[in-house]
């Protein structure tokens, strides 16, 4: 997670299980999210002229269904978040 306040908040409950990484100050290029969204802007989204709000809507929800779970765990990998010990 980035530095985000909200991320660092007392009052965040986390379920079991799950450990967060706090990632330095001011790295975009550590956020794999930030790899999704440059992926969408470049695939689908940039280059274009919207017509209106609607139409960017429209586009940006066309865009996130054409997401499927391959594309996202190959966009978003990186290699500090996975585990050692997988072959």
């Amino acid at each position: 997670m980035d530095q985000a306040g909200w991320h660092k908040s007392r009052e965040l409950k986390l379920p079991r299980g799950i450990t967060t990484l706090l990632l330095p100050p001011y790295s975009p290029e550590l956020n794999p999210v930030e790899n999704l969204w440059h992926y969408l802007r470049s695939h689908y989204l940039s280059n274009r002229t919207y017509e209106d709000y609607d139409a960017l809507m429209a586009a940006g929800t066309q865009a996130h269904r054409k997401l499927t779970p391959e594309v996202v765990r190959t966009v978003c990998a990186c290699s500090y978040t996975e585990r050692a010990n997988q072959a």
